[in-house]
């Protein structure tokens, strides 16, 4: 059931591991959730309709992405993204801070204004404080937004990841503001500090004396050790609200997932389904499957023989592998399809082993299969 409210209710938990659901206007999201990402309005190579078909409730945008195009007054026309692109659920939008590390060499930053950007497409100057950011996303009609922050790259350097956090809630002051009241919606503060347990603290603490309707770790999976982003979560993740989400932005592989919901995370993103699909690497419950490789040129078996979402288990290994060496978009329109549909599936079976008590074992089961 939806409700003209924002809400999330933790349900039960298993160890860390929690079972929650958040509900807003345009449908539950069940949690642990995973999120394919849709940067500039559209899930790479994947039907809006076939992604439903998954059993996907939420799905990301960008706010700085969406900026340039197709802008503000094209997206308002809309009465924004859901309406553009056809979309009828939930939307989470990154606030464009992640886009002020990953398009360092087009942007600086003044903490007073905000990020200030020669956009990669044309050159032309574009300004995104923290104010900016939020009348965007209200514009792509956001259900979840997100504070600009500031994501340094990774760095043992803790005046660089101090000075960040600094930034970081400044902006998320100013971010709450711009935002105002609005219980339909919800605003998601998002905690910086490396991987230093003492600064990550004080980010969370800085951040709940704001007080958001859930709460982020930005700044991870950045080029760190996956054991090293699992020590961080396990030492600082139990000091957000034990009742509002927590979203790890940009994670990840399965195994990067399933280790992250063990340390009492509920949300997720990433481009690894789509990015791999286009790649020829398939996610499966055996584990990753290279369809580059030659010894799939004659396998007859598909790779999931229960999802029939567009006929998916009709297409043999052997038939994709064609595709790949062929250089046909198909290929990457089938395994991308596969790869959200089987993260989706991954996500059924954690909630329902939360739901079990049997986490723990599932964990032990599947944490070094997509090593």
């Amino acid at each position: 059931m939806s409700s003209k409210e924002f809400s999330f209710e933790l349900i039960t938990q298993d160890k860390d591991a929690r079972l929650g659901k958040i509900t807003t206007p345009r449908g539950v999201i069940d949690t642990p959730a995973f999120m394919p990402v849709g940067t500039q309005g559209t899930v790479k190579g994947v039907y809006v309709d076939d992604i439903i078909e998954t059993n996907t409730q939420i799905i990301l945008g960008n706010t700085y992405h969406l900026l340039l195009r197709p802008g503000i007054e094209v997206l308002k026309e809309f009465s924004g993204l859901h309406n553009f692109m056809n979309w009828s659920k939930p939307i989470l939008t990154d606030s464009g801070g992640y886009q002020i590390m990953s398009l360092s060499k087009f942007n600086k930053i003044d903490k007073k204004i905000g990020a200030i950007f020669k956009s990669h497409l044309d050159g032309k100057k574009i300004i995104l404080s923290p104010e900016k950011s939020i009348q965007v996303q209200k514009s792509i009609n956001s259900d979840i937004i997100m504070v600009l922050d500031e994501c340094p790259k990774l760095t043992k350097d803790k005046k660089i990841l101090s000075q960040a956090i600094d930034v970081s809630t400044d902006w998320a002051k100013r971010s709450k503001i711009e935002f105002g009241l609005n219980k339909s919606k919800a605003l998601f503060g998002i905690a910086q500090g490396g991987l230093e347990k003492d600064l990550r603290i004080e980010s969370i603490q800085k951040l709940i004396e704001i007080d958001f309707d859930g709460y982020a770790m930005g700044g991870l999976a950045v080029g760190e050790k996956q054991i090293d982003m699992f020590k961080i979560l396990n030492e600082t993740t139990k000091f957000f609200p034990k009742d509002k989400p927590r979203y790890l932005m940009g994670v990840g592989t399965p195994s990067d997932i399933l280790g992250s919901v063990k340390e009492g995370i509920d949300m997720f993103d990433c481009v690894m389904p789509t990015r791999s699909g286009r790649t020829g690497l398939a996610f499966t419950w055996n584990g990753k499957v290279n369809l580059k490789n030659s010894k799939y040129q004659k396998d007859k078996l598909p790779l999931d023989v229960n999802c029939s979402i567009r006929g998916l288990n009709k297409y043999s290994k052997s038939y994709l592998n064609h595709l790949i060496k062929s250089n046909e978009m198909m290929a990457s329109m089938l395994i991308s399809l596969n790869n959200i549909y089987f993260y989706q599936q991954f996500m059924r079976e954690i909630r329902k082993n939360i739901k079990n008590g049997t986490f723990q074992s599932f964990y032990k089961k599947y944490i070094n299969l997509f090593d």
